[in-house]
This record gives C-alpha cells, sequence and structure tokens, in this order.
C-alpha cells in the first residue's frame, strides 16, 4: 500500500466506502468498549443522510484506495469530529494526523472557535494521539445508563483564517 496521502472532502456518493473504512477500523475495538460503540452500527445510508443534512465528512486516499475518513458536524460554535478511522494496513503513515488536520482548516475557513472531539476513556492511545495534536480535557461524560464517566471531551481552539487581500 503505497503511494501519496490525498485528503479530500466527501460527497454524498462515499458513503459507502466511508462505512466500510469505519467497520474495518473500529473492528479491533469489539469487546473492548462498553458499552459497544456506536459505530458498529453504522450504515452508508445513515452517513448518507448525515451528509445531505448539513454534516460532513472528510476521506483519506492511499494509490486511489479509501484507508481514512473522519464524520464533522457543527456543534455551538465548533466543529465536532467523530469516527476517526484509518484502516489497520495504512496505519502509521501519519493519516489520522492528515484527516484531524483538514477538520481543523475547514473550522478556521468556517470561521468556528474551534475543533472538539469525544474519546473513550478505555482508548489510553488515542488520549494520547489527541493530546499531541494539541486537544485538552474539557469534561468527562457517561454513557446512558452508566454512573460512571465513560468517555472525555476534548476541545482545541482553531485560529481563525486571515483574509490577505
Amino acid at each position: 500500500m503505497g503511494g501519496t496521502v490525498v485528503v479530500r472532502s466527501a460527497v454524498e456518493g462515499d458513503a459507502e466506502v466511508v462505512a466500510a473504512v469505519i467497520a474495518a477500523a473500529f473492528a479491533q475495538y469489539r469487546g473492548r468498549l462498553v458499552p459497544e460503540s456506536g459505530a458498529f452500527r453504522e450504515t452508508a445510508e445513515r452517513i448518507s443522510r448525515e451528509l445531505a443534512d448539513g454534516g460532513g465528512a472528510v476521506i483519506a486516499e492511499l494509490g486511489g484506495e479509501t484507508v481514512g475518513c473522519v464524520m464533522t458536524r457543527p456543534v455551538d460554535r465548533d466543529l465536532y469530529f467523530g469516527r476517526l478511522a484509518v484502516v489497520p494496513p495504512a496505519r502509521g503513515r501519519g493519516i489520522a494526523r492528515r484527516l484531524v488536520e483538514a477538520v481543523e482548516a475547514e473550522a478556521a475557513r468556517r470561521g468556528l472557535a474551534g475543533v472538539r472531539l469525544g474519546v473513550r476513556i478505555a482508548l489510553t492511545e488515542n488520549q494520547r494521539l489527541f493530546t499531541a495534536l494539541g486537544y485538552v480535557e474539557t469534561s468527562r461524560e457517561a454513557h446512558p445508563g452508566f454512573d460512571h464517566p465513560t468517555s472525555i471531551t476534548m476541545r482545541k481552539a482553531v485560529p481563525p483564517v486571515r483574509d490577505h487581500s
């Protein structure tokens, strides 16, 4: 799996491949997360609806094959991202970082104040990645039915895009 990584905005026609990438990337978490990740219930139909209703997605392609993606949606004055996914054979190439950078650039382009995400407490390696990218913990939440936190919300302020005209 070689070549140049191309990062681009997804369109509705990408919904099926986005769902497949999410399924492949999240498979390693089956049985590790309580409650189970909603990613296991992700479908092309739901992703297509989300894209049609103003949500977004960014995909990463390597050698013409889609190997990563991330879903986005505006929340308050921030751009939220979730379902950050890179298929196992493409990991270790900085693709997750490139996808997060694309989300940050989109937030800045839209004039939003920041980017936020949710990460499971159990996924310490993901927390380390987001911390290394400049994200800070803002809160901890419990999924419905739990009496203890199961998820961490993290946020990073993004500087606005300056008009150089």
